[in-house]
């Protein structure tokens, strides 16, 4: 499991800490995309990383999300400022655990964590024109799963 999550974060830039630098797009992999061990099925390794199976959303509302979270979707609206730099870049989606749509469509913007010294795991996805929130989601683990955020 150690394994599979450094794999992981040494893939996706390393996991953000200390800037990400020339990083213009959000990758949208997944802990599912690291290497699985000889003899391991991917459904194993999805369970284990607590991934989700593609298709498979949950939902959260609006009032159950962290406060931060909730300041991050005000900003949003409000169309910034965001605190952090790489806020609003493109989401690819590489991963295909969102709805699929046409390249653009999602964004993604940080989530704060308290007592982090970089950007941490959360984010907020937002799909469709910006400073809109009526198709957006939450991830508290760097996009290995997601839940449609609802009003």
């Amino acid at each position: 499991m150690v394994g599979v999550l450094v794999t992981c974060c040494v893939t996706l830039a390393g996991c953000n800490k200390g800037g990400s630098g020339n990083v213009t797009e959000a990758s949208g992999a997944s802990a599912s995309s690291a290497p699985v061990a000889s003899g391991v099925g991917a459904s194993d390794t999805l369970a284990a990383s607590g991934a989700q199976a593609s298709g498979t959303l949950g939902t959260i509302v609006k009032t159950q999300l962290p406060g931060e979270a909730a300041e991050t979707l005000r900003l949003i609206k409000a169309g910034g400022p965001f605190p952090f730099g790489e806020d609003g870049v493109l989401f690819r989606n590489s991963a295909g655990l969102l709805p699929q749509h046409p390249r653009g469509y999602y964004h993604a913007y940080t989530v704060r964590t308290p007592g982090a010294t970089d950007r941490g795991l959360r984010r907020v996805v937002c799909g469709g024109p910006r400073k809109q929130t009526r198709d957006c989601y939450y991830t508290d683990n760097y996009y290995a799963s997601f839940k449609r955020i609802a009003e």
